[in-house]
Parts: C-alpha cells; sequence; structure tokens
C-alpha cells in the first residue's frame, strides 16, 4: 500500500495528458473542415471559344496591287465584350454562363477580318489600323449584329451584321458604304453547334465584305488613274 500514491499521481497525470491532447486536436479537425468550404470564383474555367477566317474564295475577285487598313469595328456596349451574347426577344439581351470568346467580339472580328483578306491572296499589304502601312484605302466597319437568337424559329440561330464603309486616301472619299448579313440555324440547342452557326454565319459575311472591297476599291482606283 506504499505504493499506492505514486500510481495515483501516474494515473493523473495520464488523464490531464489525454485531455491537453484532446483539447489540441479540435483546432485541427476545423482547421481540416475549414480548407473544404468552397471559395468563390473558384468553379470550372469558362469554355473558351473562337471562330476561324475565310479560307476558300472563287476566281470573281480582281487581284489588286494597293494597300489596305483595317480599323477596329465599332459596336454596342453589349455586344463590345469576351461574353456570348444571346436574346430571347428583340428586346432582351443575356449571355451563356461559364463560356466566352477567345477576344472582344470586335476584335476578333477585326483580326478574322484580316486574316481573310490574307486568304484570298488578292491583295498586296492588309492590317489593323495600329500598323504603320501606307494604306490606299481604309475599312471601317460596324458590328450591328453578333449574338445567337431564340425568338421567330423553334431553333436557336447565330445572327451577324457588320455594316461596311470603304475610304479612299488621301483624300478620305468614301466610295462606297454596304451591310452584309447573315443569320445560320444552329443544327442543335447546345453550345458547341450555336458557336459552329457563327462561324458559318461569319465566314459568309466576311467573305462578302473581302469580295465587295476589292471590287469597289480597283473601281475607285481604275477612275483615280483615268483623271
Amino acid at each position: 500500500m506504499k505504493h499506492g500514491k505514486p500510481f495515483l499521481d501516474a494515473a493523473r497525470r495520464q488523464g490531464r495528458r489525454r485531455v491537453l491532447l484532446s483539447a489540441l486536436a479540435v483546432p485541427v479537425t476545423a482547421a481540416l473542415s475549414a480548407c473544404q468550404i468552397p471559395v468563390p470564383g473558384q468553379g470550372p474555367p469558362p469554355l473558351l471559344y473562337r471562330l476561324t477566317p475565310k479560307s476558300t474564295f472563287g476566281n470573281d475577285m480582281p487581284e489588286v496591287h494597293w494597300q489596305l487598313v483595317i480599323d477596329t469595328p465599332l459596336a454596342d456596349a453589349a455586344i463590345d465584350s469576351t461574353r456570348i451574347a444571346l436574346q430571347r426577344s428583340p428586346t432582351q439581351l443575356e449571355y451563356y454562363a461559364r463560356s466566352t470568346w477567345s477576344d472582344r467580339a470586335p476584335v476578333m472580328v477585326q483580326t478574322l477580318m484580316i486574316e481573310s483578306f490574307e486568304n484570298s491572296k488578292r491583295i498586296v499589304a492588309v492590317g489593323r489600323d495600329v500598323v504603320s502601312l501606307r494604306a490606299d484605302f481604309v475599312l471601317t466597319t460596324e458590328l450591328r449584329e453578333f449574338q445567337a437568337e431564340y425568338f421567330g424559329e423553334p431553333s436557336p440561330r447565330a445572327h451577324i451584321a457588320i455594316s461596311a464603309r470603304l475610304v479612299q486616301l488621301p483624300r478620305r472619299a468614301i466610295i462606297g458604304t454596304q451591310v452584309f448579313e447573315s443569320t445560320i440555324p444552329a443544327e442543335e440547342d447546345n453550345l458547341d453547334a450555336i458557336v459552329a452557326a457563327f462561324d458559318e454565319a461569319l465566314g459568309k459575311v466576311l467573305r462578302r465584305v473581302v469580295i465587295w472591297t476589292l471590287k469597289t476599291g480597283e473601281t475607285a482606283r481604275k477612275k483615280k488613274k483615268k483623271t
């Protein structure tokens, strides 16, 4: 019985040690739980889409020996965005969730327009407005329609419209204006199919812009030589 007290003290110390370890374990568990709380903005990344330039042209275009500058298209604030616009009615504009264009729509269209002129292989030089070209003509455009539409038809459709104006330098004389428009229905009601409809619609518009610009500019150039 002489050893009873030491044994009792040892038991008490062991009990206090268990309590201390339990107390230390609580904050660790809480910290691990806190790490699992979702943080805003940490969802899956948005889908990124880009369209393609026009690459096939017929033989009905003149080969021109002048240079062209293409200004960045003007656009309404709702379209001048990387977000992909949709309309459920003529007066309502929305955007697809978690999906964007690779650049702001007007900048993307400008790039594709330049590439389409280059792909035609019918012009000496073409570039954007920030490039130091000794341009003979300037093509200014307005992106008027660039959205998917869900009203008036059973399936969604891509609607693109570009107003173009060709200006001759150095007089800065407007030698032609034209609106180019295309509406293509999507094969299915999903984003991949709708973007494919955008690509086809824009391809039709770009082809017409290229042909019209080359023909209009060349006609003005020949008239200028005669005077």
